[in-house]
């Protein structure tokens, strides 16, 4: 009886500690079409909220239908989640900006199976073109997955089948002299294509690379022709802008996950959440 009346205890000790910390508990998130969705789908997976069945990968705040925790959400710009961590008691990151912010492992990570693959897209009808083919072979070479390597999980390379960083149907000959332009986001995105630029280069095909730090110019550089391809975003975002803007964007090489993650803030742990580590 008396173990059974200190379980007790502890059980009311900690969800008394966890209402005390949650009635007042930030999480700063993105908030950008599909990654504050995306931020929003990692918490409920984690049985703290729910949302919405109808919202999808789009979902906002607005979205949610139960907040047991009644946790408070700051939406920023995705890149400065990381820069508002002291403020806020946890940040939900895109891995590329926890990657540039140098910051430890996250508390939480998406799923392993994330279906968020980051690609390389291009117009529908380019995407049976020997330019399209040879740059698809390049960032899906054996080089490009050993360079994920260095990231400890962080960026995850989903390539199963590495070529040599070249395709066999494709003539490098009457490619020679040309230049293919690409529009990226920075790390780990324009670092891939300046390994697949070398690969190319051994071909005499010049791979023009301009980095950008938004979601939307590549894609409309790419529909409008002043790009070839891009590569900075992952496919339910591509899906959701083709639909949105009558594009006709398609990807032609899935590369890597970044996993989206839930990283402290002023809470060192997941102890006001309710969570285990």
């Amino acid at each position: 009886m008396k173990k059974l009346l200190a379980l007790v205890l502890t059980a009311i000790l900690a969800l008394t500690a966890v209402s005390a910390f949650a009635d007042g508990l930030v999480i700063a998130v993105p908030n950008d079409a599909t990654n504050e969705g995306r931020a929003l789908l990692l918490l409920q997976a984690q049985g703290l909220l729910k949302l919405n069945e109808d919202a999808g990968i789009t979902a906002t705040v607005a979205d949610i239908v139960e907040n047991p925790l009644n946790i408070q959400f700051q939406e920023v710009e995705a890149a400065m989640v990381p820069n508002v961590l002291p403020d806020v008691d946890y940040g939900i990151i895109n891995g590329n900006y926890a990657l540039a912010a140098e910051l430890d492992k996250a508390l939480l990570y998406e799923n392993a199976e994330s279906p968020y693959v980051n690609v390389v897209s291009v117009n529908a009808e380019n995407a049976e073109t020997p330019e399209a083919k040879a740059l698809a072979a390049a960032v899906l070479s054996q080089e490009v997955v050993d360079y994920f390597n260095k990231y400890e999980g962080n960026a995850i390379s989903v390539v199963e089948n590495p070529t040599d960083g070249y395709a066999e149907d494709v003539d490098y000959d009457a490619l020679s002299g040309k230049t293919i332009k690409v529009i990226c986001t920075l790390d780990p995105h324009s670092y891939v294509l300046e390994i697949a630029k070398k690969i190319l280069a051994e071909k005499n095909i010049t791979l023009e690379i301009t980095i950008v730090d938004d979601y939307v110019t590549p894609n409309t550089m790419v529909n409008d022709g002043d790009a070839f391809a891009n590569f900075f975003a992952h496919v339910p975002y591509q899906d959701d802008f083709n639909a949105q803007n009558g594009t006709s964007l398609v990807s032609i090489a899935g590369v890597h996950v970044e996993p989206m993650g839930l990283y402290a803030g002023r809470q060192a742990d997941l102890a006001a959440l309710g969570l285990g580590e």
